[in-house]
């Protein structure tokens, strides 16, 4: 993998079934540092911390919804670079420090194995989140990998457009491509690129807010590959 987020892996010949995987809260088991960064942000302008429970029933992209929802108003320009900056601070602090998830390294390994296609893309800042997928040793196993470059406060939909448009060439299409995310924002940017989505409990939402959005909901990434599979075939 390069810093400008190009990576070489082996592709099918045919147009290959692709995973689109999403990094934060789905491959890398994060939540509890997104909770303790959440709440030293919130520390800062004096609000009361919140729970994971909260957390997950209220979260929404772009994040300054998810502020409103628990501030019951948008926060001001000047509390959002606070808490923005605050929050970013403590996470990655932390992030390090935090695990993939259960089975992770060993399903890329498999799907890639198998001829199969995946890609990373995330709403991480790019230059953080690069160093972090090689530190994990798994950036073998992705044609590709995309954090943001630009503000924090967007949403994934334009992100994948442009996520599967660098993947021109390499056989993926969107009708062949499953995204395997933590958040209705996830689903949303499948749908809005023509891809199907698996969406996962184990990060920022409830499983009731992850219903809603329509797409198939599990409790593991093995039974997330298991559904992709049964989507793109």
């Amino acid at each position: 993998m390069t810093d400008t987020t190009a990576v070489t892996a082996a592709t099918a010949t045919t147009a290959p079934n692709h995973i689109v995987w999403d990094w934060n809260g789905t491959l890398l088991h994060d939540i509890d540092a997104v909770i303790a960064a959440t709440n030293a942000s919130f520390a800062e302008l004096g609000f009361a911390p919140i729970t994971l429970e909260t957390y997950r029933d209220l979260y929404v992209v772009p994040v300054p919804k998810f502020y409103e929802r628990l501030m019951g108003r948008l926060p001001t320009e000047e509390e959002w670079l606070v808490m923005d900056d605050t929050f970013h601070r403590h996470y990655w602090a932390a992030a390090q420090d935090a695990g993939l998830a259960e089975g992770a390294r060993e399903l890329l390994r498999d799907w890639q194995q198998e001829g199969l296609t995946q890609s990373l893309l995330s709403l991480a800042p790019h230059d953080k989140l690069v160093p972090l997928v090689r530190y994990h040793g798994i950036d073998q196993h992705f044609l590709r990998v995309d954090g943001r470059i630009g503000p924090s406060h967007t949403s994934k939909a334009g992100h994948l457009v442009r996520h599967l448009a660098a993947l021109d060439g390499t056989g993926v299409t969107a009708d062949r491509t499953v995204l395997i995310g933590d958040a209705v924002d996830d689903a949303l940017a499948a749908a809005h690129v023509g891809a199907r989505a698996v969406l996962y409990t184990g990060g920022s939402h409830s499983r009731s807010s992850l219903e809603s959005a329509g797409v198939p909901v599990v409790d593991s990434l093995a039974e997330a590959v298991r559904t992709a599979r049964e989507l793109a075939g």
